[in-house]
């Protein structure tokens, strides 16, 4: 009997060996670590295809409203249409992030490369902010930046909200 658990624990450390190794080099493997207190910014799981770019981000709604008062930058909101005409920062546009292939034409038509642009979605639990402003970046755009906070930070200030 002694023989046989050694022989299933040896199997069963080289099968978990195996699978760490195999996700380790697979290019979507599964993050074994992540970072999930929004206290630290947005939650994310450091998967390799990780978009959160911490750089990017304004993680303090009066930093954004100083930025909106100065009218130094274009606030674009990330979620769905449906979402923003719920609610959204006043004067900022909607590019749903599931919707960009259709809607970047007339985008770029109306906004150049250099503006600088503040991007936003439902705060710290939701990552489209940060896909759009990777796609933004990807797109030519040189000047990008991430409110984590998105509209619930902005409304939990007492800011007005269209």
């Amino acid at each position: 009997m002694k023989k046989l658990v050694k022989e299933i624990t040896i199997l069963l450390g080289i099968a978990v060996g195996l699978s760490l190794a195999v996700n380790f080099f697979s290019p979507v493997g599964i993050a074994l670590v992540g970072r999930w207190d929004t206290s630290e910014g947005v939650i994310t799981a450091n998967a390799k295809n990780d978009v959160v770019m911490d750089e990017l981000e304004i993680d303090d709604a009066k930093t954004a409203r100083q930025i909106y008062d100065s009218g130094a930058a274009l606030f674009v909101d990330a979620r769905s249409r449906e979402n923003y005409e719920d609610g959204h920062i006043p004067g900022a546009v909607s590019l749903p992030v599931g919707q960009f292939d259709e809607q970047i034409d007339s985008f770029l038509s109306k906004h150049a490369p250099e503006q600088p642009i503040v991007t936003y979605c439902s705060g710290r639990s939701c990552e489209d902010s940060h896909n759009l402003a990777q796609i933004l970046l990807e797109s030519g755009f040189v000047n990008v930046r991430v409110f984590i906070d998105g509209l619930p930070g902005w409304e939990a200030e007492g800011y007005p909200v269209e």
